[in-house]
């Protein structure tokens, strides 16, 4: 098999993966002890994943003059290196790429397609296209290509055409060709997720991750902050009387409403926003966090120190902002029970952590 370049973040491809394991603890404690002031001990677990072909998505840059090429950029740069196929992306997803490149070599890649995604469900048999194009494009050009591409990937569930706009707007949907969705079934549930929507990206640890968040926890009321489409909210639902999910992204926050059983009420605000605004009456017996790479923040921190739930389970794709904002937590009077690092991200520095915070 060959190895993925440097780019991308694929920084620890040439480590045995067990290294690579070691090495991701290591980081997740010294991030704790040095920003946190708290010394993770024997409670970390660690849950690894397939190091290789576990993506379900993959983002390309695309390149059509002088000649076609699909890629990711050189590490550190804005130079395109070719790739034919991704040793971290799922077989479908290589099957895809595979598919584009047949229709860049005989000319097909409208000009001005920038990035092109691949999603694929959790059978790895059908795969949502996301095109991301310049403002330029038209509807009626944007109808054409994605109707083209189509016809280069069979497997392909639909072929949704975007257009960035403000960078700091949502990209804007111009057309599609088939089903601008996919269905993501686990054993919690199918989930919608749209194009545009977020979804996590390792295929075989989707479960693992939904399962070491809820731990059995039960009671009146949970609240589900930054719910993307409902990963943690629809199995809450199982297990809690009433479950408020906040999310901000309209196109994430219907999938949410979607995908969401009766007892779960969805809310698009910002986190920060909610929680100034929470009635007094909210109390939940149960908080989860999923943020952004960003963190939390002071003002999120605070709010939830006031609302006194007695436990949460904070998901973290980033050590450092994690240490940061569990800091406050800790000076809020929270402890961890436990913690765990979920390895979503083999071949990378990036790590997922849950930690699950009493008090």
């Amino acid at each position: 098999m060959s190895l993925l370049p440097k780019m991308r973040g694929c920084n620890y491809q040439h480590a045995s993966y067990e290294y690579q394991l070691e090495n991701k603890v290591a980081i997740l404690k010294e991030n704790l002890r040095r920003i946190a002031k708290y010394e993770l001990g024997a409670e970390l677990v660690a849950h690894p994943s397939p190091p290789w072909n576990y993506r379900n998505r993959s983002k390309l840059k695309i390149q059509t003059a002088p000649e076609f090429a699909l890629g990711y950029y050189k590490f550190g740069s804005h130079e395109l290196l070719p790739v034919d196929e991704c040793p971290i992306s799922s077989p479908l997803v290589n099957q895809s790429i595979s598919a584009v490149w047949r229709a860049g070599r005989m000319g097909k890649i409208l000009s001005g397609v920038e990035e092109i995604e691949f999603f694929a469900d959790a059978d790895d048999t059908r795969v949502l296209v996301e095109v991301y194009c310049s403002s330029g494009i038209s509807q009626l050009a944007g109808e054409e290509f994605a109707l083209m591409l189509r016809q280069f990937l069979p497997q392909a569930a639909g072929v949704v055409v975007f257009k960035r706009t403000v960078a700091s707007v949502e990209p804007q949907r111009v057309a599609f060709s088939g089903s601008p969705e996919l269905a993501y079934k686990t054993k919690h549930g199918s989930y919608r997720v749209s194009s545009g929507s977020f979804f996590q990206t390792n295929r075989h640890l989707v479960e693992e991750l939904t399962n070491v968040v809820g731990q059995g926890r039960s009671g009146q009321m949970a609240l589900d902050l930054y719910a993307g489409v409902g990963l943690f909210a629809v199995p809450l639902a199982r297990s809690f009387a009433q479950v408020t999910a906040v999310e901000s992204s309209q196109v994430s926050q219907a999938d949410l409403a979607y995908n969401s059983p009766a007892n779960v009420r969805s809310v698009r605000a910002m986190v920060d926003q909610f929680l100034k605004d929470a009635p007094a009456r909210l109390s939940p017996d149960f908080i989860v966090l999923d943020p952004p790479r960003s963190g939390l923040g002071e003002s999120v921190v605070g709010s939830l120190a006031a609302l006194r739930a007695p436990r949460i389970a904070y998901v973290s794709c980033d050590p450092a902002t994690l240490a940061r904002d569990l800091g406050g937590l800790l000076k809020a009077g929270y402890r961890v029970e436990q913690a765990h690092l979920l390895d979503l991200f083999p071949q990378t520095y990036h790590l997922e952590t849950v930690l699950h915070l009493a008090r």
